[in-house]
């Protein structure tokens, strides 16, 4: 399941960054598509999380990463939203990229992550 969590967000970070790249470039037919797509993957990086939470122990350290993650998940949509409309997004980048930072660094080091930290 761990794998599956990861290549959600992995996807759904990349998703992100094309829904940007489509709007900066003029195309919004494609960046809506694409951005009614990463809300899906939201949804599915919800649901893996949930599922991984289910199979452990879970504690509060466990608890303050999901909190985190759905931060993130919030930011990435609050930045998407405010650049379709053209309003300012630097305190929202931000706090995405050390909230993304945060993240993935408790993930990766909590005992069910992959040993980079």
């Amino acid at each position: 399941m761990t794998h599956a969590h990861i290549t959600t967000w992995a996807i759904a970070l990349i998703l992100f960054l094309v829904v940007l790249a489509l709007h900066k470039s003029g195309k919004a037919k494609g960046a809506k598509i694409v951005s009614m797509t990463l809300r899906l993957f939201y949804i599915l990086i919800v649901a893996t999380g949930i599922l991984l939470l289910l199979e452990i122990n879970i504690n509060g350290a466990y608890l303050w990463k999901a909190l985190v993650g759905i931060v993130v998940i919030g930011l990435m949509e609050m930045i998407t939203v405010r650049t379709r409309k053209a309003k300012s997004t630097t305190v929202f980048w931000v706090l995405f990229v050390l909230a993304l930072v945060y993240v993935i660094y408790l993930g990766f080091s909590m005992s069910m992550g992959f040993k980079f930290f």
